[in-house]
């Protein structure tokens, strides 16, 4: 038996064709089968991935508390208006925004430095950048902080649809009462949960989208 290898373009055609079904048949589900299970591994892959979204100066001002336990996902449920599915999908996600004035950049960027990725003096350059854009700015603290949590929580449901799972967004719960109940530092900002899972019957298909030219400005 003969196998033949695939051509480059054959090749180029068919990861072009998984990323774009990844983006293309991801919807938000509702119903999540409540016996599935994710495995630690399985869990920290994710999280992995989503890590791997952009953030400014390479802040990575984010975390990620899995609620995976159904004592603790009973907590959050409730936390969550009693949403369903935070407690049926196999994990739901605290995403967190983190305050840049709170991070230690200069560690954070170290790897890079050592890496020979960027020069010291550049690295040095961000943490006083940093600095004097957020010191005594409240305001531009929090922005930075929800926007860095958004981008790794838009990463972690393009993870979970590459994965062959099915994913939630929620914006609807109680700040105050997660924040309490699963020991947010001072300088966290819960900025959405998501249920990651496998998909139950009844869930909608992706909803039609506007089209380009509502969307889209060409200049």
């Amino acid at each position: 038996m003969t196998f033949l290898a695939k051509s480059p373009v054959a090749e180029a055609s068919l990861i072009e064709a998984h990323w774009k079904s990844t983006i293309e048949d991801r919807m938000s589900a509702n119903h999540f089968d409540p016996s599935h299970v994710l495995s630690e591994h399985e869990i920290g892959e994710l999280v992995r991935l989503a890590t791997l979204a952009p953030s400014a100066y390479n802040l990575q001002n984010w975390r990620f508390i899995a609620v995976r336990g159904a004592q603790a996902k009973a907590r959050l449920r409730e936390a969550a208006y009693g949403q369903a599915k935070v407690s049926e999908a196999a994990v739901t996600f605290i995403v967190c925004g983190t305050l840049p004035g709170s991070v230690d950049l200069g560690a954070r960027l170290r790897p890079s430095v050592e890496a020979g990725l960027m020069p010291e003096g550049m690295a040095e350059g961000w943490v006083e950048a940093v600095r004097r854009q957020f010191k005594g700015n409240p305001q531009a603290e929090r922005d930075e902080a929800i926007r860095s949590a958004s981008l790794a929580a838009a990463t972690l449901i393009l993870a979970a649809s590459a994965s062959g799972l099915a994913s939630a967004p929620m914006t609807g719960f109680d700040p105050q009462a997660v924040r309490e109940e699963f020991g947010l530092r001072p300088e966290e900002i819960p900025v959405m949960l998501v249920a990651v899972g496998l998909a139950a019957g009844g869930n909608w298909p992706q909803k039609p989208r506007r089209p380009l030219e509502e969307v889209m400005v060409l200049s």
